[in-house]
């Protein structure tokens, strides 16, 4: 049996995501597979691939084909080079930052608003103290000049 290594299209009208299968290369697109090695997702930024490489090297070794878009994935995994003898086997698979956790982000947003609201207050309350003031030192200055004439 010629088996390949291909995508099997998941998820919704616009939102597709891949689980990466071996199947008999006879079947459908989204037929009945094998052996589920991986996923990919594309809609991540950047794209999240993983692959079991344990698995990918074994059905590599046995004769599976990888159609070109699993073999770019494998490539970026470094499975394909691994598989081949290659340098650069460790890949060039970037991974998402782990950053702070949600509320933590929430409540450094809300404490950014609180600031830009207190320095905002801080200045209406400075321009009117400062057109009250000024509004002081015009009107003794206007009185002089009226007793004059």
């Amino acid at each position: 049996m010629a088996t390949k290594i291909r995508l099997k299209r998941m998820g919704k009208k616009f939102y597709a995501f891949y689980r990466v299968v071996i199947m008999d290369s006879r079947t459908k697109r989204d037929g009945r597979a094998i052996e589920e090695i991986g996923t990919y997702n594309p809609n991540t930024q950047p794209s999240t691939i993983v692959i079991d490489s344990e698995r990918a090297q074994y059905w590599l070794g046995v004769g599976a084909q990888p159609t070109e878009q699993v073999l770019n994935l494998l490539k970026i995994t470094g499975d394909w080079q691994k598989f081949k003898g290659l340098e650069g086997a460790e890949g060039t698979l970037k991974t998402v930052e782990a950053g702070p956790d949600a509320a933590a982000r929430v409540e450094a947003v809300e404490s950014q608003a609180q600031k830009l609201k207190a320095a905002k207050s801080e200045a209406e309350a400075k321009a009117k103290a400062e057109a009250a003031a000024a509004a002081t030192e015009e009107a003794p200055a206007e009185e002089p000049a009226a007793e004059a004439e």
